[in-house]
């Protein structure tokens, strides 16, 4: 369903008294009420359209959800607010026109975050779409569209989402999100590459501001820079969305605290890292949880859609190795096979193998970055792995790979992104053994714009695939993936718009794949 109700608008729908609220609730005040927040403006005034970063939502919960906003009256060159902490109040209601406010409150948007805006919304019924809206001075905000999760006991008839990444402002359009926002959606999900760090080049469909970026500053204008498009603010509108990242978002392909070039000392990189999570986080629908301190932020996190299905939502930056061997996308060494190599960290794989074997879900789904599939990139005897993905960390993979084949461990499905283009992979015990079992499934997801125009490949029986018979479809075409559950199957289908360095492509589905229930193949249709 196309969203309707993405408006700037003055008045929103929203009259003067709707917005006299009482009491701000606890949730509302939650975010800072462990901190001090001095002297708050009641009554601001602004130089321009304060919202003009949209709204969102995010991380839903059967109770409620955060509902975000910044304040930004001019969103390029560092927000163009004041050094003062400014009161906004904030609306959930049932209606569209938001006459029936069923939560309201106020909250502060501090100078130190960005004048960021992160409510946690409670006391919501489960399974049900509310509006919300945020008011500041005399402006309102654009509505959002928001849902709660079904009971955790509770066995819903469907689930429709759909996940995304990797959306270079510079390389195109986002048309593909325009398209999304007029799918009937429950959720967005997106696995990272919100952003790209780099400084900008000349004679590209749009150009960043600057030049690469390390400051909070410089990263604070690169969301807004991005979130001034409006098809990614009318995507944010229309669903929670569930976020994670992957390496642009602080620099192309770092771990942990080792940089790219390996051009900048440990501490120098940490505080860029911290530069970077600190405006991931104030640009991003999270919890209180997700606050950063200094280089180190909490991600990785579980949602669930009643007993039909559970969202473990994984960081792969963080707390990984170095990438081995030297060369990052070199052929099989025996560096892979250090049982120390690790992209999720001690403490996260724990989690989650706790997570996927106490799930009482139908489905179980990793929504994560880098491939989980051991792609041979060459044909013949030699091999050449990508060591950003998770071969990296082979023994890791393998080990991860047969936990998710345990029989407590019910249907699970790795969501993938970083790579620009679409993969339907079966998930090998024995990558090498034709005879192996499959014990879950894997569906990356291309760019939103990154990489420009793609490629519809049709080589579906050509060497690729012939030397890794695990996967089932490739394609380098823009888009999304669109994704139906049900408690009998999973429906996925790849969507592709045909060109993103102009407006009006039009989308399709290239392909779709059907995976049943307690059985960990891909079908095609």
């Amino acid at each position: 369903m196309q969203n309707p109700h993405y408006q700037f608008t003055e008045s929103g729908g929203v009259s003067r008294r709707a917005f006299l609220f009482g009491t701000s609730s606890l949730a509302a005040a939650a975010l800072w009420s462990s901190r001090s927040v001095g002297a708050v403006v009641a009554a601001p005034r602004f130089k321009d359209y304060p919202f003009s970063l949209g709204v969102a939502s995010g991380d839903p919960a059967a109770d409620g959800f955060v509902i975000w906003t910044r304040l930004a009256p001019e969103p390029l060159t560092g927000g163009g607010m004041p050094g003062e902490s400014v009161e906004v109040s904030w609306m959930v209601a049932d209606d569209e026109r938001m006459s029936k406010g069923v939560r309201r409150g106020k909250t502060v948007a501090r100078p130190d975050w960005g004048h960021s805006v992160h409510v946690e919304v409670e006391g919501l019924k489960p399974d049900r779409w509310y509006w919300y809206q945020f008011k500041a001075g005399n402006q309102v905000s654009p509505r959002g569209r928001a849902r709660t999760m079904p009971a955790a006991n509770a066995m819903p008839d469907r689930l429709n989402f759909a996940f995304a990444s990797c959306q270079n402002f510079e390389q195109g359009y986002y048309t593909a999100y325009e398209h999304m926002t007029r799918e009937n959606l429950d959720l967005v999900i997106h696995l990272g590459d919100y952003i790209y760090e780099y400084g900008g080049r000349d004679n590209r469909v749009r150009k960043h501001t600057g030049s690469e970026i390390f400051s909070v500053t410089d990263y604070r204008n690169r969301y807004a820079l991005y979130r001034s498009d409006p098809a990614l603010q009318a995507a944010h509108a229309m669903a929670p969305w569930l976020v994670t990242w992957d390496d642009h978002e602080v620099d192309n392909n770092y771990a942990d605290l080792i940089s790219e070039e390996l051009d900048v000392g440990v501490e120098a990189f940490r505080r860029r890292r911290a530069n970077a999570y600190k405006a991931y986080y104030e640009h991003m629908p999270l919890r209180r949880s997700s606050l950063p301190v200094g280089p180190d932020m909490q991600l990785y996190r579980d949602v669930n859609f009643g007993r039909l299905a559970d969202f473990f939502v994984l960081d792969t930056r963080q707390y990984r190795s170095d990438q081995p061997c030297g060369d990052k996308r070199g052929v099989e060494c025996d560096e892979v096979m250090n049982p120390d190599n690790t992209l999720l960290g001690a403490t996260q794989r724990d989690w989650l193998k706790r997570g996927l074997s106490g799930s009482n879900s139908e489905w179980n789904i990793l929504a994560q970055q880098v491939m989980m599939a051991r792609v041979d990139r060459v044909a013949g005897e030699k091999v050449a792995y990508s060591l950003d993905q998770w071969p990296s960390s082979e023994l890791e993979r393998r080990d991860l790979v047969r936990y998710m084949g345990r029989p407590d461990v019910s249907n699970p499905v790795v969501l993938t992104g970083d790579i620009h283009s679409n993969w339907a992979n079966e998930l090998w015990v024995d990558f090498d053994g034709l005879d192996s079992e499959s014990v879950a499934t894997e569906f990356v997801g291309t760019s939103i714009s990154s990489g420009g125009d793609g490629v519809d490949k049709r080589d579906d029986h050509g060497s690729l695939l012939n030397e890794n018979p695990f996967v089932k479809f490739q394609n380098s075409q823009r888009g999304y993936v669109a994704c139906s559950v049900t408690k009998k199957e999973w429906t996925t289908r790849y969507r592709v718009v045909d060109y993103v360095t102009r407006h009006g492509s039009p989308i399709r589905t290239r392909t779709s794949f059907v995976v049943e229930n307690g059985r960990p193949t891909l079908n095609e249709v």
